[in-house]
Parts: structure tokens; C-alpha cells; sequence
């Protein structure tokens, strides 16, 4: 005989329910822990190398309104539901190189990082990575919550932007961040739409237990009944569903009614409209959402569903926008653009970037392939390894995989790998944003330049490993190593009598005084 089952919430309409609370406590829970604790996945999501097809869109788009740039009349760029900022940085980083080597473009812009989570806002203004471009004033923190605000607040600038309060477009990125907004959830049968409810239930009393630990214990039971028509106010919308109860029978749906009221709201800041770049997991096509059965609740500390990127292209296009879709079949991550602009607007080197981001630059593709090669890393070369690296744009978190590897088989290594390695460690820490991680990459880093001979750069990965995480015998230990080889007397032993006063048990500091400094 089955236990029973604590209640957590009784039959509720799917929009409105507890689950969707739950998940926004999670966040609000856990802060930058979120992911620098690895209970939310990010690496893929928030790689270098979905930076740098962000950044190739977004100057397209600045390049396409070159003709129209006015003075002192910026972009805005704002990011949803920016998480830890690392995404922001690394498209800032990739944006203005790009930038520099056109010599320069007349659209100026401000990118806003948006976050309903108070500590992940301070986190950014924190942050020493984005110092320098709040100081260019290219950056600017806002909370937003996709639900209830109807303005911006830029806590930099204070600047408040509100209704037709821009004059030229606003771009939106939202990167993985549709699969966490509350859907309305319809059934379809025999011509007739159903509303759906759910009950939320645990097998483990949920009394004092936090969002994290409900999200993963939590079991949903759906009820439908019957709705005789679509009936909201926004005419796009019944036109949507009415589509789907012709097309789809036996099928579940989610329809992001919120999303498109967010981007109805966001596109009322500017008398331009807006352009959306979205990056996520979901369905583009009806024949897709054709055959969906209850929603894929994707539990991960926090939850996430697969997105009707659909509705949301129909809705674009119904309302004379533009909806761009890789037509490709994706496994896990699709890349799209949805405009909901104002007048005219050819979007020819856009869509030009477009194109190239979702062939040349595909990371459901680009993913597959580290797959392939995290299975046989037994038979990959360093070459390899560095390639694939390069491939991934500098990624902090695919060289940290790849690390046990990399130090194995730089054991053996060529002249030419031994710079290439060291290029690569240089470029993968420039595009580093640490994000509060265990993690000590820089020791990690130095220790890679000091086998190889470097121990200039060693030492100043040494330094940086004893500032971010304060001083430890193996890294006072290892920079007086270089100190020793860089034949810097004075420095070696000033280094020594300093770590012999730190850590006065340890006996490892005696054995450097046998060293010869002749």
C-alpha cells in the first residue's frame, strides 16, 4: 500500500500556480550559489561561444541603423533574466573587438543586465570584470521582472525608460529565459480546447523544506475541463489557439502568454519596437507541438519547459513582425529572432548574421561534437584538445574539463603546442568571469606555465590564485619557485620570509633555503 501524499497545493489553474512561485524562491533562495554551486547547468547556456553569436547579431543590428544613428540617442540592449552576468561579459568583450576592427560604429548603445534577484544585481556592480564598461557607460543594472514592471530603471545612469520613452529600437536577449516564465497550458481534443489545472503533491512532508528541495520532490497530477473558446482579449492570441485546435488533437500545449505580454511590453519603451534574440530549448514548428503529451518538467535546482517558440514566431508575424528560426532541426538548442518593430527596417546584414550564427556558429551542433570528443579523449592529441578549445571560442568552462588531459599531455610536448598552449591559456583567463567557484583556475593556469618554462606568466597566475582566494603553502610555495628561476634574488628570499612567517609548521619552506641562487 502506497503512503500518502502530502498536499502542497490543491487543483489551481496551471498559469496561476504554486509551481511558478516556487521556482522564482529558488533563485531568490540561492543567488549566484545557483550555478557557482552547479545546481543550475550554465556552461552551455552561457558559453563564449554563445556569447559570440550574440555579438555577432547585436553589431549587425548597430551596423543595419548606422543610416539612422543620432546623436546621443543610444541602443538599449537589455538582458533577461541575466543569472551571474558571465554572458553579458563575454558579448561585451567580442562586441567592442568587433567594433574596433570596423573602425568604429556611428549607433551608440548601453547594455542593461536585468535580474529579478537583488544579490545577482549587487553581484554585477561587484563584479571587477564589468568595472571597465560601467565606467564607458556601455553598461547599466536594472531589475525587471517579465510579469509586473512596466519600466526600467537603470541604476547607473538614473535613468528611468518607460512608455515610447526611446527613439531608436531596444534589442532584448533572452537566453534561456522564456523556459522559466509561467505558461497558460491547453489539451486539445476533437475540436475542443481544455483548460488545465494542476495539483502539486510530495511524498515528503514539505513543511520547512526550501525551493530547491519542493522542486525535486514535488509530484504534479493535471485535471482539464472544458473551454468552449479562445476568449483573451488579444485577438492574436484566440487566432493562435484556434490554429492549434485545428491542427492538434490529443496534444498538451503550453502557450507563453506572459512571454508575448512581456515583449509587447518591452517593445512599448521605444516609438521603434523591439528585436528579440533568444537562445533556448523548444518547438518552432506546429507539427512539433502536434504531438506533445503533459509538459517535460526539467528539473535542474530549479525547473525549466521546453518553449513554444512557435506561438511566439506567430504572434510576431500576425502582428506584422518578423520571426527568424533556423529551419534545420535542432537536438537541444535552438537560436532565433523575434521583431516586433515599428516602420521600416530591411535587417540586411541581421539577417546576414543570422545566418551565419546558426550554420557556422550552431552550438546544438558545435555541443554535439565536444561530445564526441569528451568520449574518446583516451585517443585525442593536445592539437585536438586546443582545437576544440579555439572551437569553442576560448570557453573557461570546456578547458577545465579538458585540463586533466591538457596537463597528461603536455607531459610530451612540441615547441609549436607549447605556445599554442600557452596562447590558449592566455585567451581562455582574458574571457574568464569568475562567478564565487571553488574552483581556483589561476593555480591551475600557473601550474601549466611553470611546466612549460613560462615563469613570468606562472608567477602572475600565482599572485592572482593568492588574491582571489587568499594564501595557501602551494601557491606561496610555487611563486617562490619562480621567483628562484626568474634568478630574482631579493624577491625570492623577501617571498620566503613571508611564507616561513604565514605557515611556520610547515617544513616544505625549509628545503628552498638549500636552493642555490648562484
Amino acid at each position: 500500500m502506497s503512503s500518502p501524499l502530502f498536499s502542497i497545493q490543491k487543483k489551481t489553474l496551471f498559469s496561476k500556480s504554486h509551481v511558478w512561485q516556487i521556482n522564482r524562491d529558488f533563485y531568490n533562495q540561492n543567488g549566484i550559489a545557483a550555478w557557482s554551486d552547479d545546481m543550475v547547468p550554465h556552461q552551455i547556456t552561457n558559453s563564449s561561444l554563445a556569447a559570440t553569436a550574440y555579438a555577432e547579431l547585436i553589431f549587425a543590428f548597430l551596423k543595419d541603423l548606422e543610416s539612422d544613428a543620432k546623436p546621443n540617442k543610444l541602443i538599449y540592449i537589455l538582458e533577461l533574466g541575466a543569472g551571474h552576468g558571465r554572458l553579458c561579459f563575454n558579448i561585451l568583450e567580442h562586441l567592442e573587438q568587433l567594433i574596433l576592427d570596423a573602425g568604429g560604429c556611428s549607433t551608440k548603445y548601453c547594455y542593461v543586465l536585468s535580474d529579478i534577484v537583488e544579490e545577482n544585481l549587487a553581484f554585477y556592480d561587484d563584479h571587477p570584470k564589468l568595472q571597465k564598461y560601467f565606467e564607458q557607460g556601455l553598461l547599466d543594472i536594472s531589475f525587471f521582472d517579465a510579469k509586473d514592471n512596466r519600466e526600467l530603471f537603470l541604476r547607473k545612469s538614473k535613468n528611468t525608460i518607460s512608455h515610447s520613452g526611446l527613439e531608436q529600437p531596444i534589442l532584448a536577449i533572452a537566453n534561456y529565459f522564456f523556459d522559466s516564465l509561467p505558461n497558460e497550458l491547453y489539451y486539445f481534443k476533437d475540436g475542443s480546447i481544455f483548460d488545465c489545472s494542476v495539483s502539486i503533491d510530495s511524498a515528503k512532508d514539505p513543511m520547512g523544506k526550501s525551493a530547491h528541495e519542493l522542486i525535486q520532490e514535488m509530484e504534479l497530477t493535471y485535471h482539464t475541463s472544458t473551454l468552449k473558446e479562445a476568449d483573451f482579449e488579444n485577438e492574436v492570441f484566440n487566432t493562435i489557439l484556434s490554429e492549434y485546435n485545428e491542427e492538434c488533437d490529443d496534444t498538451y500545449i503550453l502557450f507563453p502568454k506572459i512571454a508575448l505580454e512581456c515583449l509587447t511590453n518591452i517593445s512599448s519603451f521605444s516609438k521603434k519596437g523591439l528585436v528579440v534574440m533568444t537562445m533556448d530549448k523548444g518547438y518552432k514548428d506546429i507539427q512539433e507541438l502536434a504531438t506533445r503529451k503533459k509538459p517535460d518538467f526539467v528539473r535542474h535546482g530549479s525547473f525549466s519547459l521546453w518553449v513554444n517558440f512557435h506561438a511566439m514566431s506567430q504572434f510576431c508575424i500576425l502582428n506584422g513582425g518578423l520571426s527568424m528560426f533556423d529551419s534545420s532541426t535542432n537536438f537541444s538548442i535552438d537560436l532565433g529572432c523575434l521583431s516586433l518593430i515599428k516602420g521600416t527596417y530591411d535587417y540586411r546584414l541581421f539577417k546576414q548574421a543570422y545566418r551565419k550564427c546558426s550554420n557556422q556558429l550552431n552550438l546544438d551542433d558545435v555541443n554535439s561534437l565536444k561530445k564526441i570528443v569528451y568520449r574518446n579523449l583516451a585517443n585525442v592529441d593536445l592539437s585536438e584538445l586546443l582545437g576544440l578549445i579555439k572551437l569553442n571560442s576560448y570557453d573557461s568552462s570546456i578547458f577545465i574539463n579538458l585540463l586533466p588531459s591538457i596537463k597528461q599531455l603536455s607531459k610530451d610536448i612540441s615547441m609549436k603546442q607549447r605556445t599554442r598552449l600557452k596562447q590558449t591559456i592566455i585567451r581562455v583567463w582574458n574571457k574568464y568571469y569568475a562567478i564565487k567557484e571553488d574552483y581556483d583556475l589561476s593555480y591551475e593556469m600557473g601550474g601549466l606555465m611553470y611546466d612549460m618554462g613560462y615563469y613570468v606568466e606562472a608567477l602572475g597566475y600565482f599572485k592572482n590564485s593568492s588574491e582571489s582566494f587568499g594564501y595557501t603553502i602551494d601557491v606561496d610555495y610555487n611563486q617562490i619557485l619562480c621567483y628562484y628561476q626568474m634568478r630574482e634574488d631579493a624577491l625570492f628570499y623577501e617571498a620566503l620570509s613571508a611564507a616561513k612567517l604565514r605557515f611556520p609548521e610547515t617544513d616544505l619552506f625549509l628545503q628552498l633555503d638549500q636552493l642555490d641562487m648562484k
